[in-house]
């Protein structure tokens, strides 16, 4: 806080350095090859905010090197998640009033997405014209605030997809049995998309066997934070601080 853009990007750079160098083998003392360790976690950083399987990230990896294989990999993501480099965001399974199938992956998340911005080289001006790949590491940016926020509550931060293509970026769960469920849309173009998405996922849950959302969110990147007419709040992220 308060630093200049150029002692942040060194502060993380530094950072970054020493996971590949040294920090991923304090795991479990087992000395990692530092080329493998910085194309894992650049294939990582691609998948960041995604579902994407081991097998997927392998895929990617094995590009420069041949020799490695899927289990090399899940043990490497083993040693980070360890070091707390990265926190994929599980999935959440309510009570619905169908029989939809819904998604058991793990959303891709890394504990800081500082991290991914520099393994991918993203800097500011690069992701300004790379508006995908800027809403990815801001959707990882509220996951990493909420669980903050929501485990200092003793809540868990969970993620919702089913087979319909039904989803929601990050759903609050609380010991109570309380929880809500959030969108992350960068534009404010992308609001109304968002709002309807989390109705229709509220409209699909068993009131019977579970309570019904104690809110409905969407969090953006900037604007004013506001309750919609449909009773959606819209929040942007420097809200979540107050």
């Amino acid at each position: 806080m308060g630093k200049s853009l150029e002692v942040k990007q060194r502060q993380v750079a530094g950072y970054c350095q020493s996971i590949v160098n040294t920090e991923i083998s304090t795991a479990d003392g087992i000395r990692r090859d530092r080329e493998k360790v910085y194309h894992v976690l650049r294939s990582y950083s691609r998948h960041i905010s995604i579902q994407a399987t081991i097998k997927s990230i392998t895929s990617d990896v094995i590009k420069n090197f041949d020799s490695i294989n899927r289990k090399t990999v899940g043990e490497y993501l083993d040693s980070l998640q360890k070091i707390f480099v990265i926190e994929d965001l599980k999935a959440w399974s309510p009570q619905l009033r169908s029989k939809t199938v819904i998604s058991t992956s793990s959303t891709r998340h890394f504990a800081d997405p500082a991290t991914a911005a520099y393994i991918l080289e993203a800097n500011p001006k690069d992701l300004l014209h790379d508006l995908e790949t800027m809403g990815l590491l801001f959707e990882s940016l509220v996951v990493r605030d909420l669980r903050i926020y929501t485990e200092n509550l003793g809540g868990r931060v969970y993620h919702y997809r089913d087979h319909s293509g039904q989803e929601a970026d990050t759903i609050l769960h609380f010991k109570n049995s309380q929880w809500a469920a959030i969108e992350v849309k960068l534009g404010n173009k992308a609001i109304d998309e968002g709002a309807e998405s989390l109705k229709k996922l509220a409209e699909k849950i068993d009131k019977d066997s579970m309570n019904a959302p104690s809110f409905l969110a969407v969090i953006t990147g900037t604007g004013y934070a506001y309750k919609r007419d449909d009773g959606v709040y819209v929040i942007p992220i420097g809200c979540l601080r107050n």
